[in-house]
C-alpha cells in the first residue's frame, strides 16, 4: 500500500512531488506573495509498522538554510503530545525516517498552534475574573486581532506574539503566560496584577498562521518590518496594535519569537536606537541577568549581534517601542532545534517548555518591578 499525505487544514503546508510505497518526495510552499518558506505541517496516512522515509527537498534556498543542520522534525499521533523524529539534512534535502506506530501521523516544523486553539484560549481567558477582551482591529482577511487585558497597576506592559506565524512556540509561550496571570493562587500573578496593566496579543498574524506561512501576512509582508510606518493596505495588524499602544503608553514590552538556527533561548534588545537612555539599558540587562538566574533554559552566550550606536532598525517593534515610548522592550527568541544547554532527545524544545519559560519571564518581571 502507498501512503497518502495531506496538508489541507489549518496551518498546513506541504507539496507532494512523488509517492512510492512508504517513501515520499516533498517540497514546501512559499508564503503567499513572498519568497519566504520554511514552515511545514502535514499528516501521513499509513499502516502501523510502515518504514516511512519522507524527503523534503529544495531547502538550500529556504528562508534560513542554517536552521536545518542539527534539526529534528516534530511529530504527533494525537496532536497533543509532540515528539521528535529521526531527521537528517544533506545537500538541501531534509530526510525524515520513522517506523509508524499508528495509522495517522502529523509532522510539523514545530508543534502547531492552530487558530481553533487560539479561539479556545481567548474564550477561556476572557471568562476569568478581572479580565477583559477587546478586538484591536482585523487582519487583511478579516480575522480579529485579539487583545486580553488585566491588572490594576500603573505600569503598562505589552506582550505580543506570532508576528511571524510559523514561530508557533510563541503562542505556546502566550498560553503559559495567560495561565499564570489568571491563576488566582499564583503569588507572582497576584503581585503583577497589582503593579501592572497588561495588554496581551497572543497572535498578531492570524492570516499567516491559518495559511501555513513562515514569516508573512496575507499580503506577503513581514510584520516585524512595518513598525515605523504601518498602513491599512499592507499591515493593518501592526497599525491597530501600535495605535492601541499609543493610547495606553508602553513601559515594558516583550515580542515573542522563534529562531531557526540558534539552539538556545535568548533576548535581543534596542541598543542602537537614536534616543537611548542609560536607565533603559540598565533595566534590560538586569532583566536578562535575572531571567538567566531564574531558569536554566535561558542563557546569554548565544544570540544576535548588537546594533552599533544609532544604527538600530527602526522598522522592528522592539526598537520602535524603545524609541517611541522610552520603554524597556525586548525580543524573546526560542529555538526550533533542541536547547543546546539542556537537551531533551525525545521532545527537543517543546510547547511545555515554552509555557514554563513564560512563567519564568513573568516571575522575573515581578522581581524587576
Amino acid at each position: 500500500m502507498t501512503i497518502s499525505i495531506n496538508a489541507a487544514f489549518d496551518s498546513g503546508n506541504i507539496v507532494v512531488e512523488s509517492l512510492a510505497g512508504t517513501t515520499a518526495r516533498l517540497s514546501i510552499r512559499k508564503d503567499r506573495e513572498s519568497d519566504f518558506y520554511q514552515w511545514f505541517h502535514f499528516r501521513v496516512a499509513c499502516t502501523a509498522g510502515d518504514a516511512l522515509e519522507l524527503a523534503i527537498a529544495g531547502l538550500g534556498d529556504s528562508a534560513y538554510p542554517d536552521g536545518w543542520p542539527g534539526y529534528a522534525a516534530a511529530a504527533s499521533y494525537d496532536r497533543d503530545h509532540w515528539f521528535r523524529l529521526d531527521t537528517s539534512y544533506e545537500a538541501g534535502t531534509l530526510t525524515i525516517r520513522h517506523t509508524a506506530e499508528g495509522s495517522l501521523l502529523w509532522i510539523a516544523y514545530f508543534a502547531p498552534y492552530s487558530m481553533e486553539r487560539h479561539h479556545d484560549l481567548i474564550a477561556s481567558v476572557a471568562e476569568c475574573d478581572g479580565v477583559s477582551h477587546r478586538c484591536l482591529g482585523t487582519s487583511l482577511e478579516g480575522q480579529p486581532i485579539d487583545c486580553i487585558e488585566m491588572g490594576t497597576g500603573d505600569t503598562q506592559v505589552w506582550l505580543y506574539a506570532r508576528q511571524h506565524p510559523g514561530e508557533s512556540m510563541a503562542e505556546w509561550w502566550m498560553e503559559g503566560a495567560l495561565e499564570k496571570l489568571t491563576d488566582p493562587a499564583d503569588p507572582h500573578a497576584r503581585s503583577l496584577r497589582q503593579k501592572c496593566r497588561f495588554h496581551i496579543v497572543p497572535n498578531m498574524n492570524p492570516d499567516g498562521s491559518r495559511r501555513g506561512h513562515l514569516r508573512t501576512n496575507y499580503a506577503g509582508v513581514n510584520l516585524n518590518r512595518e513598525w515605523n510606518d504601518p498602513t491599512p493596505e499592507r499591515s493593518p495588524e501592526v497599525l491597530c496594535v501600535r495605535n492601541a499602544m499609543d493610547e495606553s503608553g508602553v513601559d515594558w514590552a516583550m515580542d515573542v519569537h522563534g529562531d531557526e538556527a540558534i539552539p538556545a533561548v535568548f533576548l535581543a534588545g534596542f541598543e542602537g536606537i537614536p534616543s537611548l537612555k542609560a536607565g533603559q539599558t540598565e533595566k534590560f540587562l538586569a532583566f536578562q541577568t535575572a531571567l538567566a538566574a531564574n531558569t536554566p533554559d535561558f542563557q546569554t552566550e548565544l544570540g544576535y549581534e548588537s546594533s552599533a550606536p544609532g544604527q538600530a532598525n527602526m522598522t522592528m517593534s522592539t526598537t520602535q517601542l524603545a524609541e517611541r515610548f522610552g520603554a524597556v522592550s525586548m525580543t524573546l527568541e526560542m529555538p526550533f532545534k533542541d536547547n543546546r544547554d539542556l537537551s531533551d532527545p525525545v521532545q527537543g524544545w517543546s510547547p511545555e517548555r515554552s509555557k514554563l519559560l513564560a512563567h519564568a519571564c513573568l516571575a522575573t518581571l515581578d522581581q524587576m518591578l
